[in-house]
């Protein structure tokens, strides 16, 4: 859809450029301190839970992000949401059962966790492998649809080409590694926390100025303007398919299956089943077990219930706004809204909240990836005897290679969408491997190694056997038909459960080491010095329960009062307090606070 660029005053330039001389500044002034691997990707493990808390938030505020909010408005109304916020109940999972194990683990990547483990050959090629197809392949293709995003944005804002704005993009990616490049986890730790508190400040500008414009006529016009279903915090389960007002909705039966598989059952970045990637990477980088807690309940509330509310206000009012936009081009309605209802200055600070959130997480996916290749795979595989002096200087190296190879991944995307689907589809069953590993003894590396390959002969299965000649509902995106996906599940999870006492347990001598070090809970058998305490995993399990509860509470209260609803804030305030009460008991008396 060909856009006319929009003029930018000299205040507007003035903001821009005086951001990114800032994010330099910040980046070039910790590049000081990074002189060992420690130092490069967990900043010394010396992080406060609010630095390591605001950065998880930072790096999941891309420039994608309220793009695909307001897709996802346009297609299910307030509820498309549930696409995402269905993964809360796996980060809640890993405050409570899993961060403090990272962090007592002392590992330097959550890959490393294989090398501490498991034992064998099979161990050493496990690293190796999901060294470089996390490190390289997910890494670029997680760059890719963010780059893509950022595309998007340049060419409605400044009506340039695709070309054109692929090659700003690679001048947006050199001025990240300026900055990542030198400072390593530090440098993007510090400049997460300022990027973030300009990207909220100018979503949350964006959405008070467009509400309230006369086209919208504030939240009062916004409800008049729009149907119930498009406001409403759940799907309509009496209507499945597309509504009279364009809104889709799915049966009770999808959405609970969505509601309730995802989350333990499929790997996906930012939201491992147990943690893993750039979430891990921050909890081993706080300064101690109780730190990496607080790190991620804080995450998990930022993330889910509070920060999503000004892209859904600008996406609703996007409806009435643009209703021409239809399909994958709904998502550019909110560069739209950018450009027809900011003024001079603040037109500057939006574009500067999206360099921000682009920056952001571009730095802590290049700091996370190259973990990975440096860590787990140049220095126990290529160079052993490298000294710490070399590692940080070929982990700068990496990170410009890694950007280049995320360029070339970037010029072949088309779809953001169609990436999700794809790395849902294809790590669905492997997230019970990923939980069960710290809980059951008997967990080995070929059960990781058939849990990770498995889900890509399961999605094949699907997209070109029964998809193709039974029935294409078969390959449906999960929230709209997930027998697909349940397949690949059930698939994936008879495979590994089958190669896993087809196989010798890990070396007794390694569980008892990883046992010592961990501490864990759950079946052990003949590893465990100690009997597990089952009243207190009972009441870990409650506590979570309390704390999803607690967070979906505060979500929809935060809209119900938005939204004028006085009789359902009311309600979920009081759900909110109950389940507060029942965390703080809790965790009193689990002591995951100490």
């Amino acid at each position: 859809m060909k856009q006319e660029a929009i003029a930018l005053g000299t205040l507007d330039y003035v903001i821009i450029f005086g951001f990114i001389g800032l994010i330099i500044s910040i980046g070039l002034y910790f590049s000081k301190r990074a002189k060992s691997t420690s130092d490069f990707f967990l900043g010394g493990r010396s992080l406060p839970w609010v630095l390591a808390g605001t950065s998880m938030v930072a790096t999941t505020f891309a420039a994608d992000t309220p793009l695909a909010v307001t897709e996802l408005v346009k297609q299910g109304g307030i509820a498309g949401n549930w696409l995402w916020w269905n993964l809360l109940a796996g980060g809640m999972l890993t405050t409570f059962f899993f961060a403090k194990y990272w962090r007592r683990a002392g590992i330097l990547t959550d890959v490393e966790l294989i090398n501490i483990r498991y034992s064998g050959r099979e161990a050493r090629f496990l690293r190796g492998f999901k060294a470089v197809y996390m490190g390289v392949f997910v890494n670029a293709l997680i760059i890719g649809w963010v780059n893509l995003a950022l595309m998007s944005l340049l060419q409605v804002f400044f009506g340039i080409s695709a070309q054109d704005a692929l090659f700003w993009t690679l001048g947006a990616m050199f001025i990240v590694f300026i900055y990542s490049g030198f400072s390593g986890l530090l440098g993007v730790v510090y400049t997460d926390f300022v990027q973030f508190i300009i990207a909220m400040t100018g979503s949350i500008i964006l959405a008070i100025m467009v509400v309230n414009s006369d086209q919208v006529g504030g939240i009062d016009g916004l409800k008049n303007a729009l149907p119930p279903e498009a406001l409403s915090f759940f799907p309509n389960f009496n209507q499945e398919g597309v509504s009279a007002a364009g809104i889709l909705s799915v049966s009770l039966g999808s959405f609970l299956a969505f509601l309730i598989l995802p989350w333990w059952n499929s790997w996906y970045p930012g939201a491992e089943p147990g943690g893993g990637g750039y979430v891990v990477q921050r909890m081993m980088s706080a300064k101690d077990e109780k730190n990496a807690v607080y790190a991620n309940l804080y995450f998990q509330i930022a993330h889910y219930c509070i920060r999503p509310w000004p892209w859904v206000l600008v996406a609703l009012s996007c409806l009435i706004l643009y209703p021409q936009l239809q399909g994958a081009e709904a998502k550019l309605g909110y560069v739209m809204a950018m450009k027809d209802f900011l003024p001079t200055g603040l037109k500057g600070l939006l574009l500067a909240a999206f360099f921000a959130a682009y920056m952001s997480t571009t730095a802590s996916q290049l700091n996370w990836g190259t973990s990975y290749i440096i860590n787990d795979f140049y220095r126990p595989y290529i160079k052993p005897d490298a000294t710490e002096k070399q590692l940080v200087a070929t982990s700068r190296v990496s990170v410009l290679v890694m950007i280049l190879v995320a360029f070339g991944v970037t010029s072949q995307i088309t779809s953001i969408s169609a990436v999700w689907n794809f790395l849902l589809q294809t790590g669905a069953g492997l997230g019970l491997v990923l939980i069960l590993r710290w809980y059951w003894w008997r967990i080995n590396a070929w059960t990781e190694i058939a849990g990770t390959i498995a889900p890509f002969f399961g999605y094949a299965i699907v997209t070109f056997g029964l998809a193709k000649y039974v029935d294409p509902s078969w390959g449906a995106p999960i929230i709209e038909n997930p027998k697909g996906f349940i397949f690949t599940i059930v698939f994936t999870i008879s495979i590994w459960l089958l190669v896993t006492f087809l196989t010798k347990p890990t070396d007794e001598d390694v569980l008892k080491a990883f046992y010592e070090r961990i501490k864990p809970a759950g079946n052990w058998g003949p590893i465990a010095t100690e009997k597990s305490d089952s009243t207190n995993l009972i009441k870990l399990g409650i506590l979570w329960i309390s704390a999803v509860i607690m967070a979906y509470s505060i979500l929809f209260a935060t809209g119900s009062l938005i939204f004028k609803n006085w009789n359902d804030l009311w309600l979920y305030l009081g759900v909110f307090t109950v389940s507060l009460i029942s965390v703080k008991t809790l965790a009193n008396q689990v002591k995951i606070f100490e």
